[in-house]
């Protein structure tokens, strides 16, 4: 039987190895993917860390990596919409007895020389696109755009606030200017981030220890506030000054994972000025991925200056121990198989 290399996460001891496995063999509906590019998120720092915990997974081994780009290498029994050779991105999950499955967190992901995808769980990659800017779509941009276009319904000359312009938020900023937000203020203790959201589109960015912080708000919104504002930290000293800052029936949208309580400080203001609290998750990758694809394509958004480095699937623990310890505030790094 073939082999090939795998970056696979032994759950219960939360230790990663590259291993030989058995290249896999796609069934009836499924396709088989070369990995040409897959990018390092930090869900998938957290998955190692310990801070998440898949819920799905049959066994205890998964083969990390949710954010994938390659080329058809095999099509299984009754697939006829893929043929060999086709540039493709994979989504980031699939929807399986109605319950939605996360690639590399339930089932086996795209660190690996080769990914296995339903054969409706991809979307071909334009040829002008290059590999490591369609891996990361899906989730580094796709989970902002959903959150901004979906849960939190930004509307044109809305003013929004990003909380955390790391890898995620960083992409707010670019998505929220494509979308018409104004003002835009971006949020983040780190020097590096805010000059980066500002560079992004952003039209303010603050320090969330600034004492100013909220009057510079109240300035830059003629004194309404943030009509919403997205979580991307999963902090909940972020939450309570995003919430501080809120417009009148302002939201705010919850992208940053936490497993820490949510508490709204003083509620019948909260009801009084009819808030919203809004959770997100991932993206409705049918609809979000083709969008940004064709925005892409069409010279409206450039995500050439999130890849920040690129490494061989053998060093994959170097790729997360640089996410973890923020060397040289990487956006994105994308492992080569």
């Amino acid at each position: 039987m073939e082999q090939m290399l795998a970056a696979r996460l032994h759950v219960p001891s939360r230790t990663l190895r590259i291993e030989e496995v058995a290249k896999p063999e796609p069934g009836p509906g499924q396709v088989l993917v070369k990995v040409e590019a897959a990018g390092v998120c930090l869900s998938d720092v957290h998955l190692i860390d310990g801070t998440l915990t898949p819920l799905l997974l049959p066994g205890d081994t998964v083969t990390l990596g949710h954010e994938v780009s390659g080329t058809i290498a095999e099509t299984g029994p009754g697939v006829t919409r893929w043929t060999p050779g086709q540039r493709v991105v994979l989504y980031a999950g699939e929807v399986r007895d109605g319950v939605t499955h996360t690639r590399g967190v339930d089932y086996d992901g795209g660190w690996a020389e080769y990914a296995l995808s339903a054969e409706d769980a991809l979307v071909e990659l334009p040829d002008t696109i290059p590999f490591d800017q369609g891996a990361i779509i899906p989730d580094s941009v796709s989970t902002p755009w959903g959150a901004i276009t979906a849960t939190g319904a930004v509307r044109p000359a809305e003013a929004v606030g990003v909380w955390g312009a790391g890898g995620l938020g960083v992409h707010a900023v670019q998505l929220l200017r494509a979308v018409g937000a104004c003002p835009i203020v971006a949020v983040d203790p780190n020097p590096t981030a805010r000059e980066r959201a500002l560079a992004r589109g952003a039209d303010l960015a603050l320090d969330p220890a600034d004492p100013a912080l909220r009057e510079r708000i109240g300035a830059a919104t003629g004194g309404a506030g943030l009509a919403a504002a997205f979580d991307f930290a999963g902090v909940p000293a972020v939450r309570a000054q995003a919430l501080s800052v809120l417009a009148p029936k302002g939201r705010l949208v919850l992208v940053g994972l936490t497993d820490q309580p949510l508490t709204v400080a003083d509620g019948t203001r909260f009801s009084y000025l009819q808030q919203q609290i809004l959770g997100h998750y991932g993206s409705d990758m049918p609809v979000a991925l083709p969008q940004l694809l064709a925005l892409v394509r069409g010279g409206r958004l450039d995500f050439s200056g999130s890849i920040s480095g690129e490494l061989p699937l053998a060093r994959a623990a170097e790729a997360v121990e640089r996410l973890e310890s923020k060397a040289g505030d990487p956006i994105r790094l994308i492992l080569r198989p």
